[in-house]
């Protein structure tokens, strides 16, 4: 993976954590949950990043 691939992964892993904080102060579990769904699919990328990377190191 790129280094812009691996940015963006970071990205979404933020804006997760960020929407996950404000559902949980503003008691919207939707927002919570969509946070948190973010933050799945950013650790998913990192996943295939990293098996991408050993095979490519």
């Amino acid at each position: 993976m790129g280094l812009d691939d691996k940015i963006k992964n970071a990205a979404q892993d933020l804006a997760g954590k960020a929407k996950e904080t404000v559902g949980k102060v503003t008691d919207n579990e939707k927002l919570e949950a969509e946070g948190k769904a973010d933050q799945a699919k950013a650790s998913v990328k990192k996943a295939g990043e990293n098996v991408k990377d050993a095979f490519n190191g």
